[in-house]
């Protein structure tokens, strides 16, 4: 039997888009002679829909075009499409309307229709908030080959691979005891730093140990903050990697199962990419590409400061938009340094991107004219350097309302934790493409950009970061060195370390103490931040749920 993995790029609510892809691919499943065709989950209507799923139209029309789908799927071929599926049931149970569900199409006909089991409500997952898990084993049975069915979840939870469980039921150990022949898992599985390592490790470890060969079908593409980095893949009933699509695009797998080894042979096993820095580049610009596609955007603006920031974010938006669909705007002030204006028309050239030049010199007297009858006799402060960020801000929103572009920010994680940042100035945008990146990975990308050629200009990489707000400013200046920020910051954000720990790991207390505040009261920041593209386990974003109105305050003594 040939199956063949479709690594598709759904649109959100785009339920016609989507089904002609899924058409799309069962014809060409057709035409090699494919039995099965998997999709990733929800591959009708693109994960995650949230929202959507409480309007009734939006169910209703899935449905339909579901049905519709079904009629004009060719011949020979099985399909299984990720949908939802109301649940009869819910008005005298009181349970969820809907399911996360699978329909197995065959021959113009949905011929069994599958439930999802383990529903995640962790970090950006609120499944419970619309669905009704399954309570019964997915299976079934195509020509005399018995094919478990599992979604996304239903993988994560073997007790022997993770130490625990986190749900009171194992989807893949119920499969293998009803004797399946192989499991498939659909998925739209989102993607951070190093976590194909984990999946391919996870689906390794559940192979040897159910003694059956795995698949799984992964969504690519970004949708809002979350990036899907598709790597679809294959392992035998001995734990071998035998098949493996490409990471960060749409890609096509066939897979030859053989009935009398109970086993598929291998076939094709794209690469991985070549390191760290490779994975989240590709992951940027794809994040980057697809909101703008998805959003309805061909051309971005930026704001060039001459700074590493804005320097990776024209490099990203080049690549995902194209240079000659990205415009770069200088805003010198009369603290900005001759070297920062030459470093950034260096990065525009070296990109090969158009530029505009606005000095706000004059802008910031008419301000300071204008609030001189309240400033009056006050020192020169944060309001004031602030006011040079927000002229900057109104700046680009201008440009971005008059010619539609969209407007990328440039704040990286370090800065975003612990409010190094102007709302309604370098905050303005609709995009924080680096927003979970620290500013020591934003260093080590652009090494790695620079690797055979200069894309950034070494004087970018070797001066000392500076907003330039005031005269001689260093970032140094107000914080910590940014590898002891970054340190902190991820023992605190992401290992959930008492503040003791991280002192006892080398850090000083009262740099440490300072920190967790800062993240803490920046927090309203953050709310009304544009949406930032998740590439770690802890983002800020969709996951993060912490209060704004909060008299919790880290200290060591604390323990916390």
């Amino acid at each position: 039997m040939k199956i063949a993995i479709a690594q598709l790029n759904p649109t959100i609510g785009d339920l016609q888009g989507n089904a002609d892809k899924i058409l799309k691919a069962a014809h060409r499943a057709a035409s090699e002679g494919v039995r099965l065709l998997l999709t990733p989950e929800l591959s009708l209507c693109g994960y995650p829909p949230r929202d959507l799923l409480l309007h009734p139209s939006f169910v209703e029309t899935m449905a339909q075009q579901l049905s519709q789908l079904a009629s004009n799927l060719p011949e020979g071929v099985a399909v299984l499409v990720g949908t939802v599926e109301p649940n009869a049931e819910a008005v005298s149970t009181g349970g969820k309307l809907l399911f996360n569900s699978v329909a197995l199409i065959e021959k113009s006909n949905i011929l069994k229709i599958f439930h999802k089991r383990l529903l995640p409500t962790y970090d950006v997952f609120d499944e419970d908030r619309y669905f009704e898990p399954g309570n019964e084993p997915n299976q079934f049975e195509l020509d005399g080959i018995r094919i478990g069915v599992t979604i996304c979840e239903d993988l994560w939870n073997d007790e022997e691979f993770w130490g625990k469980r986190t749900y009171n039921l194992n989807p893949i150990a119920d499969l293998a005891q009803a004797g399946v022949d192989f499991t498939i898992n659909l998925s739209a599985s989102p993607y951070t730093v190093g976590k194909q390592k984990l999946r391919e490790a996870m689906l390794k470890h559940g192979a040897v140990r159910f003694n059956q060969p795995l698949i799984y079908a992964n969504q690519v593409g970004g949708n809002d903050d979350l990036i899907f980095d598709g790597a679809s893949l294959a392992i035998d009933r001995k734990g071998e990697l035998i098949a493996r699509a490409v990471s960060f695009e749409e890609d096509w797998v066939v897979l030859e199962y053989d009935s009398e080894k109970q086993d598929f042979e291998k076939s094709a096993i794209a690469s991985a990419p070549e390191c760290k820095e490779a994975e989240l580049w590709s992951a940027l610009v794809l994040g980057v590409r697809d909101y703008a596609r998805k959003c309805g955007f061909s051309k971005i603006v930026l704001g060039l400061s001459g700074g590493i920031d804005s320097s990776l974010i024209a490099a990203i938006a080049s690549e995902a938009v194209g240079k000659d669909n990205v415009l770069g705007i200088l805003m010198p002030s009369p603290y900005s340094s001759d070297h920062s204006i030459q470093d950034a028309l260096a990065l525009a050239e070296n990109l090969g991107i158009q530029t505009q030049t606005f000095p706000i010199g004059t802008l910031m007297e008419c301000f300071d004219h204008t609030l001189d009858p309240l400033f009056a006799g006050t020192p020169f402060g944060l309001a004031e350097e602030n006011l040079q960020s927000r002229i900057r801000g109104t700046l680009l929103m201008a440009v971005s309302n008059k010619f539609g572009h969209l407007l990328v920010s440039t704040g990286n994680k370090s800065e975003v934790a612990v409010g190094y940042c102007t709302l309604y100035g370098d905050m303005n945008g609709g995009l924080a493409a680096i927003a979970d990146v620290p500013k020591t990975q934003v260093y080590k990308l652009c090494e790695w950009l620079n690797r055979s050629t200069e894309i950034i200009p070494n004087n970018v990489l070797s001066k000392p970061p500076s907003a330039e707000l005031k005269p001689d400013q260093k970032d140094q200046d107000s914080l910590p060195e940014y590898d002891v920020l970054d340190d902190i910051l991820d023992r605190y954000l992401h290992q959930h370390q008492p503040l003791a720990e991280i002192v006892a790991a080398g850090h000083d207390a009262a740099i440490v103490e300072r920190v967790a505040k800062l993240v803490r009261i920046a927090e309203f920041k953050r709310k009304q931040a544009p949406p930032g593209l998740k590439v770690t386990d802890r983002a800020f974003g969709t996951g993060w749920r912490m209060p704004i109105a909060s008299r919790w305050i880290a200290q060591i003594s604390h323990n916390s």
